[in-house]
Formats: structure tokens, sequence, C-alpha cells
């Protein structure tokens, strides 16, 4: 999960157009096009795909929360909703993150609800 968390918060992944921000962090960028890639390859008739699975499961963390995380799905995980948030405003200018952005809302309903929260949602956008 600690690896995913880097992906997920793209690590410095810049835009094409940013050559500079690519060169800095290019296993970001790599790791991000790896899991898009994974993500959306089709299900086996008998398993789902783990990457879809976990991209679509994974819950808010709450940071002052201590008690153990426990959940029925073997793919589910807990990250940070307002440090993912920040990274793609950030990183908007890059296709990879836009399509992140767009599986994320698609996909995984906390997600979905966690930015229709936000009151801040034109810096999305």
């Amino acid at each position: 999960p600690a690896g995913l968390w880097t992906v997920f918060t793209l690590g410095g992944v810049g835009s094409k157009a940013s050559p500079q921000l690519e060169q800095c962090s290019p296993l970001a960028n790599q790791s991000l096009l790896l899991l898009l890639v994974l993500a959306n390859l089709t299900d086996a008739p008998d398993t789902p795909n783990p990457y879809r699975q976990a991209i679509i499961f994974f819950l808010y963390f709450f940071i002052s929360d201590n008690t153990a995380f426990s959940s029925s799905n073997p793919h589910a995980f807990q990250i940070n909703f307002n440090s993912l948030y920040t990274a793609l405003c950030e990183q908007q200018k890059s296709d990879q993150a836009t399509l992140l952005l767009y599986m994320l809302l698609h996909q995984n309903s906390n997600v979905r609800t966690y930015v229709l929260a936000r009151t801040d949602i034109e810096n999305l956008v």
C-alpha cells in the first residue's frame, strides 16, 4: 500500500509540456502509467482484476483515528483523501493525473462523495 500511495499522490508527476518535472520523477510518472494500465485490464472469468478492485474500494484514512483498519475486502486499504485531492489539483495538466481522477470519480463512490462535498472544487476544475 505504501508504494500505491506514492502513485496516488503522484510523486511529482508533471505534464508532457513540462519535461523538467518528468525528469525530476520519471519513476512516479511510469508508476502512474503502469497503475492505469493494470487497473484497466479485463477481469478473468473467475477472479476480478485486483488493481481495479483496489481503486474501487479504498477508503478515507483519518489521521487522528488510531483504530486498526479492518475490511472484508482483501483489496481495500486507506489513504488520506485530502492529500490525494491536493495532488490531483496540482497535477491536472498531466494526462495521467486526469485519467486517474476520471477513474476514481467513476469507480470509487468514496472519492466521488468526498470531491462533491469539497467547497473548493473549482481548484480541481
